[in-house]
């Protein structure tokens, strides 16, 4: 069900609400958080697609602020989705003129479920300082996605130098089975037989570059980030090691090869993951990613420089 109120108010929204729950059914409960996505009206429906499939794992009432015009009349435009129209949840759309364009913690405070905590999710465009935003003040955790940007090395040196605990950004949740299949690499061969690290990825990859800083925190050894063709994601990682290199790679996005010295090469599923996935993993934690912001703000720093950043 979804029902328009253009030129409306938040309390006339917050009441439209109630109402439809009174006819039609509709509980608040097993709501485990509010999620607040701050987008582009191009890309309303697919943020609401993500994070209605995530809904499904994690209950939430969703308020989507979709910026305007600034030289129109100011006016609030609202719409309610409950049903199948909004998964596990209850969206809101609001779009906000004149006055009411861009970010505002104004106009969500009102729709904020009581008691539960506030998640803020930026699907394009990365804040300059997410935390001293004004959604990003009120929120518990913080969510961006830098692999968005028309730079992504420069928007995660932006991130290092702002980060508060509770930010994260799904570059870095995308590297989730990468980490999981290297640690196991590194547990068999390991970790203080490598010698040297060669990165492989594409030259737009966020999180090729947040994979590199992982392992140049975690293994203190040299480190050689190559960039390759826009688009492709993460292409490979190399150990040189004392008995031979070691090398898990990933031609078509796919299936992944491990090549180990005198064993025979597996292949591993290693597929590209889904936006829906990657914010349900992050909706699933609350508490601030320590691992993250150590990587962000040390080994980011080991690996990438401002000027290389700009080159």
């Amino acid at each position: 069900m979804i029902v328009e109120l253009p030129d409306t108010t938040t309390s006339k929204v917050s009441k439209e609400i109630v109402a439809m729950r009174e006819r039609g059914g509709v509980v608040t409960l097993g709501r485990v958080l509010t999620l607040v996505v701050d987008t582009q009206p191009d890309f309303v429906e697919e943020a609401i697609a993500a994070a209605n499939e995530a809904s499904r794992e994690h209950p939430c009432r969703i308020i989507v602020l979709a910026e305007g015009s600034a030289e129109e009349k100011t006016r609030l435009d609202a719409q309610i989705r409950v049903g199948g129209d909004a998964g596990a949840s209850e969206v809101i759309v609001l779009s906000g003129y004149g006055e009411l364009a861009g970010e505002s913690e104004s106009l969500v405070s009102a729709l904020l479920l009581p008691d539960a905590p506030i998640v803020a999710w930026w699907p394009h465009g990365v804040p300059q300082d997410p935390a001293r935003t004004p959604l990003g003040a009120i929120a518990h955790r913080r969510i961006t996605d830098a692999a968005t940007e028309e730079d992504p090395k420069k928007a995660l040196l932006g991130l290092a130098g702002s980060y508060a605990a509770g930010d994260t950004d799904l570059s870095w949740t995308r590297l989730t089975n990468w980490r999981i299949q290297l640690a196991a690499v590194l547990d068999g061969v390991g970790a203080a037989k490598v010698r040297s690290i060669v990165v492989e990825g594409a030259s737009d990859s966020a999180s090729t570059f947040l994979l590199a800083a992982w392992l140049k925190k975690a293994l203190r050894v040299p480190l050689e980030i190559i960039e390759g063709k826009a688009g492709t994601g993460i292409h490979r990682v190399v150990f040189t090691c004392e008995g031979g290199n070691v090398e898990l790679a990933r031609p078509d996005q796919v299936t992944a090869h491990l090549t180990q010295p005198g064993q025979p090469e597996q292949q591993i599923s290693l597929p590209r993951r889904s936006l829906r996935d990657c914010l349900a993993e992050e909706l699933r934690r609350l508490d601030p990613d320590e691992v993250y912001g150590e990587v962000l703000t040390e080994g980011l720093a080991a690996c990438l420089s401002p000027e290389r950043a700009q080159a």
